[in-house]
């Protein structure tokens, strides 16, 4: 796996990342779970209780000779709000918070230079409020979480939040889409 990057990204519910990250070219795997906390092995329960300082994330295994960094910014940064704070619409918590965890010294600095991009020419009114740092630890979430749109299409949650998100990433890369 030498020739292979990870990114992870948190921008609300993880289940709405996975779902869009999964159909991207390139992508190898997405797995959801916790990172930016201090408490070690946190549960979903915990997380959501918002008790352990983590934010949900995704983490994207992905070919770079195929998908780029910058891509799946692009894409990061069109699935989600980066403007409001431990805020994903009607998700609410500092688990939803923005946050960019970087793998590599590059990526930390295409991040951050993507973020001052936007904010001088992006489609926003308010300042990005997303968070980059490095990354220290991620923890898997519980196996239940895995390909949770996929395999729960009709909850409602999933119909009214993952399914328009999924649609517009959609849209707006047909050209990165498996």
């Amino acid at each position: 796996m030498a020739d292979k990057e990870v990114a992870t990204f948190g921008g609300g519910c993880f289940w709405c990342l996975e779902a869009v990250f999964v159909a991207v070219k390139g992508v190898d795997s997405v797995k959801s779970g916790y990172a930016g906390g201090y408490a070690e092995n946190p549960t979903y329960e915990q997380v959501c209780a918002g008790s352990t300082g983590h934010t949900e994330v995704v983490q994207v295994a992905y070919d770079p000779a195929v998908v780029s960094y910058r891509q799946l910014l692009e894409i990061f940064f069109a699935i989600h709000d980066p403007t409001t704070p431990n805020r994903q619409g009607a998700d609410v918590g500092t688990q939803y918070r923005s946050a960019i965890y970087a793998h590599t010294p590059e990526h930390l600095a295409l991040a951050t230079a993507t973020i001052e991009d936007l904010n001088r020419h992006g489609p926003w009114d308010a300042s990005i409020v997303t968070e980059v740092e490095p990354l220290e630890t991620f923890y898997p979430a519980e196996p239940y979480h895995d390909d949770y749109f996929k395999l729960n299409p009709a909850q409602p949650y999933c119909r009214i939040v993952v399914e328009p998100k999924v649609k517009k990433f959609r849209q707006r890369f047909e050209h990165l889409i498996m």
